[in-house]
């Protein structure tokens, strides 16, 4: 794969495919699965069509998140039907690979199965095909940038101090390669007691939307801390898949509005490319 200075690459569209977006986060554990998840249902429960692509290679969980079972069927050489879940088409390393099996890649080997998955899949007319990247600024992110039109990115932190730190990195690492940043989303904002109902910020307070603020990006929202959402994501029942009211979804949907309405200006504006192919 070319490094990161090589020169520019013609990059390919998805047929069918509007909007790319990518869901990232400068370290693990912050809960962006949860929110790739969720994003995508919300908006798909909204009325657009949408694409799930599990790019996080080394901890695939899209599939027991959304209750997914089977694996993708190969209509030839070249084509690959996705799965479908929670009304969402669906790819991922996880359906592919057994159980517990680790996959020990090098760049690569990941290099082709990220573009196997961007142009293989048969993924038909999508509004929205989200991608859930890895943690971090590695091979997945590259190959993902130099190889196809990426409307935007959403960026997930927590609001502790070193999470932050490495949403900065983020943030950064796509402004250097010309993606456009659709804002931050700080997860695990705050937690509501069910006792006495008083809010409390278990991580810190206020940092996710100072750090867009400081980088001149939009601050998507806060999603509280609910044990719900958890137990959605383990039990492949996902909050979101229960409607914008349902204990739990609110803060989800209100940030599936914020970021239609980011892909939508980014659209407008042209700062994110916007592929349709008729």
């Amino acid at each position: 794969m070319p490094s990161p200075g090589a020169g520019p690459q013609e990059k390919m569209p998805i047929a069918g495919v509007k909007n790319l977006v990518a869901v990232a986060s400068g370290k693990g554990g912050v809960g962006k699965t949860t929110v790739a998840v969720n994003l995508a249902i919300a908006l798909q429960r909204m009325g657009a069509a949408v694409g799930l692509l599990d790019a996080d290679v080394y901890g695939p969980n899209v599939p027991l998140m959304l209750g997914a079972e089977g694996q993708p069927q190969a209509l030839s050489e070249r084509e690959i039907m996705p799965v479908e879940a929670q009304g969402l088409k669906m790819i991922s390393m996880g359906l592919l690979v057994p159980g517990d099996k680790p996959m020990i890649w090098r760049g690569p080997m990941l290099h082709s199965a990220m573009r196997q998955f961007l142009y293989s899949v048969v993924w038909g007319e999508l509004d929205y095909l989200i991608v859930d990247l890895p943690p971090g600024t590695g091979d997945v992110q590259l190959t993902l940038i130099q190889s196809v039109p990426v409307t935007g990115a959403v960026l997930v932190t927590t609001p502790s101090v070193v999470a932050l730190a490495d949403v900065r990195k983020a943030i950064e690492m796509f402004r250097q390669v010309n993606v456009e940043v659709l804002g931050v989303v700080e997860n695990m904002s705050y937690f509501i007691c069910p006792h006495c109902s008083e809010r409390i910020d278990v991580f810190g307070y206020g940092e996710g939307r100072r750090t867009a603020e400081q980088f001149g990006v939009p601050f998507l929202g806060e999603i509280e801390i609910d044990p719900r959402i958890r137990i959605g994501g383990d039990t492949g029942k996902p909050v979101a898949a229960l409607g914008d009211t349902a204990p739990g979804a609110p803060s989800l949907y209100a940030m599936a509005r914020a970021v239609a309405a980011r892909v939508a200006e980014a659209s407008v504006a042209g700062t994110g490319p916007r592929v349709e192919i008729l």
